[in-house]
C-alpha cells in the first residue's frame, strides 16, 4: 500500500489546502459540481439499496463508493475543504489569506449545491415518472427521511438543535478522516481501503452531511415530504454545514497539524 508516516501526509494536507485555495474559479466550480453530483448519486444508489433489501448496513457499505470515485478523480467536497483549507493559513503559506480561504468555501458550497441539485431533478424525475404519478418506494423513503431530519429535530426544540449539531461533527470527523486516509498511500487500492472505512462509519451512523443533504432534502420537496424550504435550511443544512465546520477542522485537521507538522520534512524555500 506503500504507507506514508503522518509527517509526510500531513504536509501533503497543507499543500493540498493552498492549492485549493489558489485554485481558479472556473477548475473550482467545476470539481465542487461533479463532487456533489457524484456524491448525491451514491446517496441515492443507498438509498435504493436499503429500501430494496431492508438492510442499512448494506446501503452503508456499499455508499463509500461515491466518495471514493469522486476524490480519486480530483473533485472536492465542502467537507474537504473545511479541513485542509485552513491548514494553508495556519502554515502562513505566501499570498493565502482569509479572503482566500472564505472565496474557496463559498464557491465549494454553491458548485456542491449545483451538483447534488443536477442529481435530485433527475432521480425526482425517475421516481415519479416524470412527475406523472406517485413517488415509487424509494422516492417516498427519501420523502420520509426530509421529514425526520428537519421537523423531527424542530419537534426537540433547542435539544434538536444540539442533536443537529453534534451529528454534523462527528459526520466530518469521519469524512475529513477518509480525505486525510486517502493521502496515506500512494496507491489506489490502499487510498481506496482507507477512505472506505469512515465514510462507511459515518453513513451507517447516521451522521448529518451537509452535501449528501443538498441532495436528500430537495429531492424529498420535489417527492411530497411533509416540510418546508424553512425547515430545510434552519433545521438541517444552517446548522449540518457548521457542524461540519468544527468536527473537520477540529478533530482532524487541526489535531493532526498540531502534533506532527513540527517534525515534518522542511520545505525547500
Amino acid at each position: 500500500m506503500s504507507y506514508l508516516a503522518p509527517t509526510e501526509f500531513v504536509t501533503k494536507m497543507v499543500d493540498a489546502g493552498e492549492s485549493k485555495i489558489f485554485m481558479s474559479t472556473r477548475d473550482t466550480l467545476i470539481r465542487a459540481y461533479m463532487a456533489g453530483a457524484i456524491l448525491a448519486l451514491a446517496a441515492a444508489f443507498a438509498v435504493t439499496i436499503n429500501v430494496q433489501t431492508g438492510q442499512p448496513l448494506a446501503g452503508a457499505i456499499l455508499f463509500p463508493v461515491g466518495f471514493c470515485m469522486l476524490y480519486l478523480l480530483g473533485f472536492d467536497l465542502l467537507t474537504g475543504v473545511f479541513t485542509l483549507a485552513p491548514l494553508a493559513l495556519l502554515d502562513k503559506r505566501p499570498g493565502v489569506t482569509v479572503g482566500g480561504l472564505l472565496r474557496n468555501w463559498g464557491l465549494v458550497f454553491v458548485g456542491n449545491f449545483a451538483g447534488a441539485l443536477t442529481v435530485a431533478v433527475m432521480m425526482a424525475i425517475i421516481f415519479t415518472f416524470g412527475f406523472t404519478e406517485a413517488p415509487n418506494a424509494i422516492g417516498q423513503k427519501i420523502g420520509t427521511i426530509g421529514e425526520s431530519r428537519t421537523v423531527g429535530y424542530a419537534a426537540h426544540g433547542a435539544a434538536g438543535m444540539l442533536t443537529l449539531f453534534i451529528r454534523g461533527v462527528l459526520c466530518n470527523w469521519m469524512v475529513s478522516t477518509g480525505v486525510v486516509a486517502a493521502m496515506m498511500s500512494t496507491h489506489v487500492t490502499g487510498k481506496i481501503f482507507a477512505m472506505w472505512m469512515p465514510i462507511m462509519v459515518f453513513f451507517y451512523m447516521g451522521f448529518e452531511h451537509s452535501i449528501v443533504n443538498m441532495f436528500l432534502f430537495p429531492s424529498g420537496l420535489m417527492l411530497g415530504g411533509n416540510f418546508s424550504l424553512y425547515d430545510y435550511m434552519v433545521w438541517n443544512e444552517i446548522p449540518t454545514v457548521v457542524g461540519n465546520l468544527v468536527g473537520g477542522i477540529t478533530f482532524v485537521g487541526l489535531t493532526l497539524y498540531s502534533t506532527h507538522v513540527r517534525t515534518a520534512p522542511k520545505r525547500n524555500a
